[in-house]
């Protein structure tokens, strides 16, 4: 799965958490992260493909028009043992693997 990135983060002014991933829209990594930056988010967490557990999140099919709004919540994600959760949606990034 080339090119299959998720991203968790937070809007401050927005009181916003969001989960997404995006499979095939952005070519690199780093591309999501700035996209999420340029939109007013911090970024929590951002993997590859090969750096997270699902979790309670099935991977989505490759789409390279659009991003992948996974999960949504007002206020910050919280972190359940090793596992990042947003509104019940949750998966665990390598560095809590």
């Amino acid at each position: 799965m080339s090119n299959y990135f998720r991203v968790t983060a937070y809007h401050e002014s927005e009181n916003l958490s969001v989960i997404i991933d995006s499979n095939g829209y952005f070519g690199e990594i780093w591309e999501l992260s700035a996209f999420m930056i340029q939109k007013g988010f911090r970024v929590l967490e951002v993997s590859d493909s090969s750096q997270f557990l699902d979790g309670n999140i099935d991977r989505a099919d490759k789409d390279t028009e659009s991003l992948i709004v996974r999960a949504c919540c007002q206020g910050k994600p919280t972190y359940k043992g090793n596992a990042v959760e947003v509104e019940g949606k949750s998966y665990t990034p390598e560095k809590n693997k």
